[in-house]
């Protein structure tokens, strides 16, 4: 069970395409960087189960749906603009 601080995500991505790689390196260092051991990040990809990404509704990749804390949120595209991935997530910025 997970401590209700803790994030979890899962992350929809197709292979190893350019993007994918880039959303998973995004994802690791926003998670290291401002969620240090407070995260569980499961990788789906498309490409391996289709229908699991249609049954979640996502059509695109790659898609970070974070899962916890509520509420539930949907991300697309590689996770490079910092601030605004963060506020979507209602991640704080670690103060300086």
């Amino acid at each position: 069970m997970s401590k209700p601080d803790e994030y979890k995500f899962r992350l929809y991505i197709a292979g190893d395409a350019p993007n994918s790689v880039q959303a998973i390196a995004n994802l690791h260092e926003i998670c290291r960087e401002y969620l240090p051991s407070r995260h569980q990040i499961e990788i789906v990809d498309v490409l391996l189960d289709p229908k699991r990404a249609l049954s979640d509704g996502v059509l695109l990749t790659p898609t970070l749906v974070k899962l916890s804390p509520a509420p539930l949120r949907k991300i697309v595209g590689t996770l490079g603009q910092l601030q605004p991935v963060l506020q979507a997530l209602g991640v704080s910025p670690r103060p300086e």
